[in-house]
């Protein structure tokens, strides 16, 4: 990986000039061991523990080929740990200087590929179709926190370094999916680079919300588990009501809150998402695992 990757040390790390810079060139930055090993088997605990935790909100979305990744997706960060995570100074806090401003959460989401059948995303921006939901602005991004190691075999995240100038492009349903335009994207692949974001469990990788990325299909023997939050400036508050989140102020906390948390069991307050309310995708709710 080239300058674009940083590595979070607990009261040292900051986002210095030099991130800034990568970010807006690049479009992404990755941080290694942003929560550490602690940290993530609460999240883990918190998303899918015995009783099966928040994947009782579950559902499954098909790729192109007939593979389901399951998904859990939610508007608001509530008090459990995902929340603590989310309303963190080294996630949140982050993205307020990456993206200039107060920043609130958007959607959150765990993705799960399960293995030898876990499927794809096709290559798209989220603000390709966030730009449908009133949002006038791309003054948004998502991070990713690999939940697991996260490599070329299980269907890790894919970047394309500097995608993000190219502007919004155009988007339409591909399978289950919602798309780039694929001969748009075969140009931009020729002249920009595809980064694999290769992570370990507690990496992540800030991205911008018209940056193109994608992942394969999980073909290994392992899980592939991604936390997901995106994050939409304040000052960007879409201008009509639909199946994300309007501005709601953040109430950031320490990083420290994050090991404090007892609270796996209790999420009232996320609004747990219904794929039937969303246009974008094409989903069936399960249960458990």
């Amino acid at each position: 990986m080239a300058t674009c990757e940083y590595t979070y040390k607990a009261g040292e790390f900051d986002v210095s000039p030099q991130m800034k810079e990568d970010f807006a060139r690049d479009g992404f930055v990755i941080v290694r061991n942003l929560l550490d090993a602690e940290e993530v088997e609460k999240l883990r605990q918190t998303v899918g523990g015995a009783d099966g935790g928040m994947l009782s909100n579950a559902f499954e979305s098909k790729d192109d080929t007939g593979r389901l990744v399951k998904v859990c997706l939610w508007k608001h960060p509530g008090n459990d740990v995902t929340g603590i995570i989310a309303r963190s100074r080294k996630v949140a806090g982050t993205f307020e200087k990456l993206l200039g401003g107060e920043v609130y959460q958007y959607h959150a989401k765990v993705n799960i590929k399960k293995p030898q059948e876990g499927g794809a995303f096709v290559w798209h921006q989220d603000y390709g179709y966030w730009y449908n939901n009133g949002l006038l602005f791309p003054d948004m991004g998502t991070v990713f926190i690999a939940m697991d190691a996260a490599d070329k075999q299980n269907g890790c995240l894919q970047v394309m370094r500097g995608s993000h100038r190219a502007g919004r492009i155009d988007h339409k349903r591909v399978g289950g999916q919602t798309g780039a335009d694929p001969d748009r994207v075969q140009h931009l692949e020729k002249v920009l680079e595809v980064v694999h974001a290769e992570l370990e469990a507690g990496d992540a990788i800030f991205f911008h919300s018209n940056v193109l990325h994608r992942s394969d299909a999980n073909k290994s023997d392992r899980m592939r588990w991604g936390y997901l939050i995106a994050y939409n400036r304040a000052t960007n508050d879409p201008v009509y009501e639909h199946y994300n989140a309007s501005y709601t102020p953040l109430h950031m906390v320490d990083d420290s809150e994050i090991k404090r948390c007892t609270n796996m069991t209790d999420f009232s307050g996320k609004g747990f998402t219904d794929p039937a309310d969303n246009k974008n995708i094409s989903g069936v709710k399960v249960r458990g695992h």
